[in-house]
């Protein structure tokens, strides 16, 4: 192992209870026997951090403390009547429904000032140099976030924030998003940035609801000046291993070098994986090692090794748990696989039908190649 992953971790961010429904949707669902926990509960985050400490790679990470944000700092990416709308419905007694699948109660408040004021922690680490490789391991997620609307679990944009963090100070900023779904979030706050350079690696799924209009396309490349800054690569459902590493090798790290960034942001979900229950797409625990080799490599090659990484999705808890696991194996940077993949039995569709992952690259190329002539493409 040739480096240390710093993560970045606040109790709080356990406190948030959305509740029990079908699946995603809250409520009473009389025909089933018993209601099932939302997907996004706190004991996924408590088995991420237990695979990080249990784990072969345990050696490799130190551990921080992260804090409280305060609601100035949410208001450099969220209007702030909007901030203070979630925090009302956070005042229970019981859970609401901020959106049709985004639920608060009790106790998502703190949780949501803990994930935001530990993903800045972790973003101010990692500028003045104490850790440059800094995880911010964080619930509620935060990518789906826009200013004035709660969506997909999300209520505050947590890489957004480490973005405008780093902007404030003067910085170019590269968003790098592989969560299976369209960050249109983060999409949404830098839109009209040209410093901000947002590229988000999704299954094609469009828009779905009032409160997420974005389609997730190639052609959504932002406005005025930074049109071409917003670089959207959507992969076909089965995409697996092959298709992601494509994706960043012939298109995300290209035009990576092409901007030039100062800090790299990366919103890391897991929810790609081939036994993921939001997600269609095939990557396995290797595929996560090698996004996070491919991450390290270039944050040293362009940032001086600075990278803010954010937890977003993920949720077949114990597969996932192997995938950040994997993932921070790469991001150290171990030479050999810690340990077997112990689930990675669903065949690799982008691997037998490399045409579909040849159009849809050639998709985004069409969209963005005169924005980044440099490419040559």
């Amino acid at each position: 192992m040739t480096r240390v992953l710093h993560v970045f971790w606040h109790d709080a961010c356990l406190a948030h209870d959305p509740g029990t429904g079908l699946w995603e949707l809250p409520g009473q669902w009389p025909w089933l026997d018993e209601p099932e926990p939302h997907p996004e509960n706190a004991a996924r985050l408590r088995t991420f951090r237990a695979v990080l400490r249990r784990g072969p790679v345990a050696g490799a990470v130190r551990w921080h403390d992260g804090r409280m944000a305060s609601p100035d700092e949410l208001a450099a990416v969220h209007d702030p009547d909007y901030l203070s709308a979630v925090e009302r419905a956070c005042a229970g007694p019981g859970q609401v429904a901020v959106e049709q699948n985004t639920v608060v109660g009790p106790g998502s408040w703190p949780a949501v000032l803990a994930a935001a004021g530990t993903t800045l922690a972790a973003t101010e680490a990692a500028l003045d140099g104490t850790a440059p490789m800094a995880y911010a391991l964080v619930r509620p997620p935060g990518h789906h976030a826009q200013s004035a609307a709660a969506d997909g679990y999300c209520l505050v944009n947590n890489p957004g924030l480490a973005a405008a963090r780093a902007r404030a100070a003067g910085l170019r900023v590269a968003v790098l998003d592989w969560d299976v779904h369209h960050g249109n979030g983060t999409q949404e706050l830098f839109y009209a940035d040209p410093d901000v350079l947002a590229i988000s690696i999704h299954m094609r799924h469009g828009a779905w609801g009032p409160n997420h209009q974005q389609t997730g396309a190639p052609e959504e490349l932002g406005s005025g000046d930074a049109t071409g800054r917003n670089v959207n690569i959507e992969l076909s459902l089965g995409a697996g291993d092959a298709a992601y590493l494509r994706a960043l090798d012939e298109i995300a790290a290209p035009v990576l070098r092409e901007f030039g960034p100062d800090l790299l942001v990366c919103a890391s979900g897991f929810d790609g994986s081939a036994f993921d229950p939001n997600g269609r797409h095939n990557v396995t625990a290797d595929g996560y090692r090698e996004i996070g080799r491919r991450v390290a490599d270039l944050a040293e090659e362009l940032t001086g090794g600075r990278v803010v990484l954010t937890q977003e999705g993920g949720y077949l808890r114990g597969y996932s748990a192997f995938c950040l696991h994997a993932l921070a194996e790469g991001l150290v940077g171990v030479a050999e696989p810690a340990a077997e993949d112990p689930l990675a039995y669903v065949p690799d569709d982008s691997a037998s039908r490399p045409e579909r992952t040849d159009a849809d690259l050639a998709l985004v190329r069409k969209a963005v190649a005169s924005y980044w002539p440099g490419l040559g493409w």
